[in-house]
């Protein structure tokens, strides 16, 4: 697969991220991926929840050529053709999901685009419609591990607008777009899955995934 991308951390997450999805994502219907990346994930969910339909998106052309070669290499017929979507340009080219999963993105990318990413959200999801984020997050002002706040310094080395985000900046942000936390669950590697539900407001409720 000359096209094909691969990523370790990805190979690390995706099952505990499945175990994850498995629970909180509708048992059918329709799901959006943005930043899918070397497509990896989205082979890995739409194998393990093959009553949805995998809508993988990249703004990277070269990600997307990955995202075709690992899905040729399936043969699955649930993921779809990637989209180019980049989430600070509006409207995205897809009218409506049961699901939006962004992994391992906002920290990798300017702030604009986790406001993007909650515009968007808005937009696409149905009433109670779930919007999953994967990945490491600040908390009370801190980090959750020298490791992350290691991280978070060679983010920002390589790019000042990057960084590792407070987890009540992107409440705050996903809130101002009728999408309200639903559940924190502490995952391996000292990251958090952050579920949201559009236009469902309730207290946050804190899980543990298996390690």
């Amino acid at each position: 697969m000359p096209d094909a991308l691969f990523s370790p951390a990805a190979a690390r997450n995706a099952a505990f991220i499945a175990e994850v999805l498995k629970r909180v994502l509708p048992p059918s219907g329709f799901v959006l991926e943005i930043a899918s990346g070397s497509g990896e994930h989205a082979v890995h969910f739409a194998r393990a929840l093959p009553a949805l339909i995998w809508q993988p998106s990249d703004p990277d052309e070269s990600a997307r050529r990955s995202i075709v070669a690992h899905t040729r290499a399936a043969g699955l017929a649930n993921i779809r053709s990637p989209l180019t979507i980049d989430t600070t340009r509006q409207p995205w080219p897809v009218a409506r999901s049961d699901a939006v999963v962004a992994i391992n993105m906002i920290h990798i990318a300017p702030w604009d685009a986790t406001i993007g990413l909650m515009a968007g959200a808005e937009e696409t999801l149905v009433e109670g419609g779930v919007l999953y984020l994967y990945g490491p997050f600040r908390e009370d002002d801190a980090h959750t591990a020298p490791s992350n706040a290691a991280f978070d310094d060679s983010l920002r080395a390589r790019n000042a607008s990057w960084g590792i985000r407070d987890v009540e900046a992107v409440a705050a942000a996903a809130r101002a777009h009728d999408l309200h936390l639903d559940e924190r669950v502490v995952m391996p590697a000292n990251n958090l899955s952050l579920i949201f539900r559009r236009g469902r407001r309730g207290p946050a409720v804190d899980r543990e995934a298996a390690s």
